[in-house]
Parts: structure tokens; C-alpha cells; sequence
């Protein structure tokens, strides 16, 4: 939608090109999960600085002295950092938390994280065990790490696209820790199926810009109301992207593609716009069904 978007507004830009900053768009998605889960690590820098320049005090307390490992001892941070694929991706792909400012950013982290209530009753509450670590591993990381404006706006300096994809890759960090046990400590892929998922990309960015002009013309029809230009761009790309999948794609059910842009449109595009895209598809995909130009294998796929 965001390729097609930008594919529209410039209008002289080759397909080729945009097709491509798609996709590297998309590879940029994991390289934020990735970064991501490189940052439990990080926060266990920092507690170990911390204990160590409270260790050199001319006058250390007790606490100083025998602080409490809890954190850095956390099952979880100590697998992620130890994570022998996690730091080969990572290599890979040049992903880093290093510099200064990063170093910073971190640092401010932990004091804040260290200022709350859930990890104060994890360093205090006597409860060990894997899934004890696991526990508050993952509501650190809900509280403290995704929800952090500072690091929220790392990213939304470092890419136009990631603040976007930050829900999507903050749940597949969940997913993953979730997924940890003590034997088994699985990363996830970008693609469930890489060949079938980056045809599927490709050939809708593709297709929709082919059918741009016969489904502009069935929008025009069924919008007799409204002028074109009244219409919202973001509303009309979802609207040609929507009709192109129907057509295209066999295997994807009409409700199926029908619902999905409709809930694209109540995160992209106005506050009127789910319903008036509802109501503009449901019109097309009769009249598509009349056209039989909605071909679809299987039972109950054209529902």
C-alpha cells in the first residue's frame, strides 16, 4: 500500500524501482526484530557497569558490595545474548546497538526500568526458576523496551517505515520469547515460505498497477456520487489493491480480502473510510461475480 502510495505521487517513477524499495522495505522489517532482540543484552550491560562503578565507591554499601544478579542472571537475557544464530544474523545484516548515543539511550533505559514497580518486585519477590526469567523477561520488554519513547524514536529517525512496523515486530518478539524453552530457543523467519510469500508481494504490487486504469474505471462507477478527486488517494489505492487481489489471486477468499482492507483503512486512512470502502467493494464484488471475473478454487471462497 505505502509502494503503491508513493508509486502514485511521484507518477514518473519506474515500477522497477519502487518494486525494489518495497522489498527492501520488508527485509528492513527484520532487521528491527533482530535489533529489537539485541537490546535485552544491552540492558545487561548496563547493570553490570552499574554494579561495577558502584563496586569502585570510596565508601560502597552492603548493597554495593553484594548487589542483587537477578537481572543479569535472567535466564532469558543470557540465552538472547548468547544466541548463536541471533548473533550471526546480526553480523550478517550489520545490526548494532554500538555508538555513544545508543550507549546513552540504554543507560536511561535501564535507570527507568530499574525505577519500576514490576522490576523492583522481580528483584525482591524470591521466585527463581526459567519461567520466573521468562515471565518478566517478557513484561520488561512490554513495558519498558517497546513502549519506550526514546527508542521508538530511534527508529522513526532511522527508517520512514519502522515506526509503522514496530507493533508487528514487538509481537514477534513476544512470539519468540514465548517460544523459548530450556533446550529449545527458536528465531523466527521473515517468511513462512519465502518464494510463495515474495511472489505474492510482487505480483499484487505488479498487478495493481497493470489494472490501475479498468479499476479505476469500476470505481468511477460505483462512486457516481462522488468525483474521484473527492475521494481520498490512500482510499482509492486500498480500493484498486482490494479489487486487483480478488481477481488475481484464486486461492484467497472474497471475504477474506474484503475484511483486510477494510481494517487497513482504519489504521491508514480516515474515520469514515472502512465504511465507505465496504460499501463501494460489496457493490464490486457483485458486479464482478456478474462479469464472472472472480475465479475462485475451492469451496466457499467466493463467500
Amino acid at each position: 500500500m505505502q509502494a503503491l502510495y508513493a508509486y502514485f505521487q511521484t507518477k514518473d517513477e519506474d515500477y522497477a524501482v519502487s518494486e525494489d524499495n518495497l522489498m527492501k522495505a520488508i527485509e528492513k522489517i527484520y532487521d528491527m526484530y533482530l535489533l529489537l532482540l539485541l537490546t535485552f543484552a544491552e540492558l545487561k550491560v548496563v547493570a553490570i557497569n552499574r554494579i561495577e562503578d558502584n563496586k569502585k565507591k570510596l565508601r560502597p554499601s552492603e548493597e554495593d558490595l553484594n548487589p542483587n544478579r537477578k537481572w543479569i542472571d535472567n535466564a532469558i537475557v543470557q540465552l538472547l545474548e548468547d544466541h548463536p544464530e541471533l548473533k550471526a544474523l546480526a553480523e550478517k545484516r550489520k545490526l548494532n546497538w554500538e555508538g555513544a548515543e545508543n550507549r546513552e539511550m540504554f543507560r536511561k533505559m535501564f535507570l527507568a526500568m530499574r525505577e519500576g514497580e514490576t522490576f523492583f518486585t522481580f528483584l525482591n519477590n524470591g521466585v527463581s526458576g526459567f519461567e520466573e526469567d521468562k515471565r518478566v523477561a517478557l513484561l520488561v520488554f512490554k513495558e519498558e523496551i517497546a513502549n519506550n519513547e526514546v527508542m521508538q524514536n530511534y527508529f522513526e529517525e532511522h527508517s520512514i517505515d519502522w515506526i509503522d512496523d514496530l507493533d508487528l515486530c514487538c509481537a514477534m518478539v513476544i512470539k519468540t520469547i514465548k517460544g523459548f524453552s530450556e533446550s529449545e530457543q527458536p528465531i523466527l523467519r521473515l517468511y513462512k515460505d519465502r518464494d510463495d510469500e515474495v511472489d505474492f508481494v510482487k505480483s499484487l504490487f505488479r498487478k495493481t498497477l497493470m489494472m490501475d486504469a479498468e479499476n479505476e474505471v469500476m470505481i468511477d462507477e460505483l462512486t457516481k456520487n462522488w468525483e474521484l478527486e473527492r475521494i481520498a488517494k490512500m482510499d482509492i489505492i486500498l480500493m484498486k489493491m482490494a479489487l486487483t487481489e480478488m481477481q488475481i489471486f484464486s486461492s484467497i477468499p472474497t471475504k477474506v480480502s474484503l475484511n483486510e482492507y477494510i481494517e487497513i483503512s482504519k489504521f491508514y486512512s480516515t474515520p469514515k473510510s472502512n465504511g465507505f470502502i465496504n460499501g463501494v467493494l460489496d457493490k464490486a464484488i457483485v458486479l464482478l461475480q456478474e462479469k464472472n471475473k472472480l475465479k475462485k478454487t475451492g469451496r466457499g471462497l467466493l463467500e
